[in-house]
């Protein structure tokens, strides 16, 4: 089962350095520095959408149970009980061979391979065949067979998981209360959103949200027709509040009123003041963005009201150290600089056709020119919005040439309850630029007059018209 779409940060990139007390300052009176008394926060490794718990469903507490017993079900309720038990009976029957068939073909299908003398088709077909040879007497065996074989193709992001490994990196929790959400479409084409999958005793699990149950408004706000990260949105929230949900219990159980205590455990990830230059003629507003976690785009939104509010200008968006987080995050905080239609990012597939694109569907948040700060820490998300505000003319990148990490990974769960991680894809700039292995080259390596800013901007929309 093909659980969510991410995109890892890079494995083998060391954690970032300290942030550099004094940033690149040519012609500012006075440089920007990362203040000692920003809150320390803990980079994650994981660049991701969104994230789908494919826990083992849990039988509801009895006072459930009694407003909806099983015997008021319809028809077609009980038998969509009785499928999922055959279904969870199956898991626990599956052999070793057919564990290490399952992970060959999701390969098979979908893998976006670079290096042809690791991988074609023909290749991976001869791979199997000398693998379904073997004896696989244990689920130990498989699982070394299984990552043995991931590890031919040469790609450091595709690896196997163990199931404790799937279970810990599925738990990852983006709301706040320890759900996470899935689009699923009706039989009329519109879109529910069902849980997916809980934190085992987390503030949803202990209110009474269960497994399957479909989130019907947040707040009062009816989330029809939402996509999952606009619901995410709507309940995330300082911790210690309370947020009311609205769900149904299944395909034909009850609506029930939940108010469900916060325990976000993300810290802010931003941090923003305000910096006259030019002897008072310029007021700039600073925006430090360290990760892009369940806050960022909200916590960013904030900061920028309020510096506009102070009489703030231009902006200073610094993306230096910052390894990624939530890829889904930094796609909504391009959209922030874009007005509407305009390219975000390009994602590709293994077909050179199958090439989509994600455009801003409203206006800007600020009009504002903007420098965004960048070094050779600034990776994935960071590396998404660097070049959507870029390459949109929104924006003039100052530092130094970016990391490089650019590729889509899909994680799967096997019936054994491990997983796969594979590369399926990968990100290109609006200006066609593969992002993966290249990086990214600033305009500028020292910071430029406020001025030289406003014309090469000016240039860039010229061109583009």
């Amino acid at each position: 089962m093909r659980v969510f779409l991410c995109t890892s940060s890079p494995s083998p990139l060391p954690s970032p350095p300290p942030p550099p007390q004094t940033t690149i300052t040519n012609h500012l009176t006075h440089p920007f520095k990362t203040p000692s008394f920003i809150h320390s926060l803990t980079t994650t490794a994981l660049s991701l959408t969104l994230f789908f718990t494919p826990l083992t469903p849990v039988t509801p507490p009895p006072s459930l149970a009694l407003d909806n017993p099983s015997s008021g079900y319809p028809t077609e309720c009980r038998e969509e009980e009785k499928l999922r038990d055959e279904v969870e009976v199956r898991s626990g029957m599956v052999s070793n061979e057919e564990i290490v068939n399952e992970a060959w073909q999701i390969v098979n299908d979908g893998f976006l391979g670079s290096d042809r003398t690791r991988w074609s088709p023909e290749l991976w077909l001869r791979k199997k065949d000398d693998i379904m040879s073997r004896s696989l007497p244990t689920r130990s065996k498989a699982h070394d067979v299984i990552r043995r074989m991931l590890s031919s193709l040469g790609d450091p992001y595709t690896r196997f998981l163990s199931p404790e490994e799937f279970s810990k990196m599925s738990k990852y929790d983006t709301s706040g209360i320890g759900v996470n959400l899935r689009e699923i479409p009706d039989e009329n084409g519109e879109v529910k959103l069902k849980v997916l999958g809980l934190i085992l005793d987390g503030p949803a699990y202990a209110a009474g949200v269960r497994q399957g149950d479909e989130l019907l408004s947040v707040s009062g706000v009816d989330v029809k027709g939402k996509s999952a990260f606009e619901a995410l949105s709507l309940i995330q929230g300082p911790s210690d509040t309370s947020v009311n949900i609205m769900v149904k219990h299944g395909n034909c159980g009850p609506v029930q009123s939940v108010d469900v205590q916060r325990q976000l455990i993300a810290k802010t990830p931003v941090f923003y003041r305000l910096e006259q230059m030019d002897n008072g003629k310029t007021s700039v507003g600073y925006v430090r963005l360290k990760e892009f976690n369940a806050l960022a785009r909200k916590d960013l939104v904030t900061a920028m009201k309020r510096l506009q509010d102070m009489g703030a200008s231009v902006f200073v968006l610094d993306l230096r150290d910052n390894l990624g987080g939530l890829v889904q995050e930094g796609i909504e905080i391009a959209k922030l600089f874009l007005n509407k239609g305009e390219t975000v990012i390009y994602t590709a597939g293994r077909e050179p056709q199958n090439v989509k694109s994600i455009v801003a569907e409203t206006g800007p948040l600020i009009t504002n020119p903007v420098i965004v700060l960048v070094n050779k820490n600034t990776a994935s998300a960071s590396e998404i919005v660097a070049t959507a505000l870029h390459d949109n003319c929104r924006a003039i990148l100052v530092g130094e040439k970016t990391y490089g990490k650019g590729l889509i990974q899909s994680v799967f769960e096997l019936h054994d309850g491990s997983g796969v991680v594979v590369t399926v894809g990968k990100y290109v700039t609006p200006n066609h630029l593969d992002i993966n292995g290249n990086g990214v080259d600033p305009d500028y390596k020292k910071f430029p007059a406020w001025n030289e800013v406003a014309e090469r901007l000016s240039k860039c929309h010229k061109l583009q018209g």
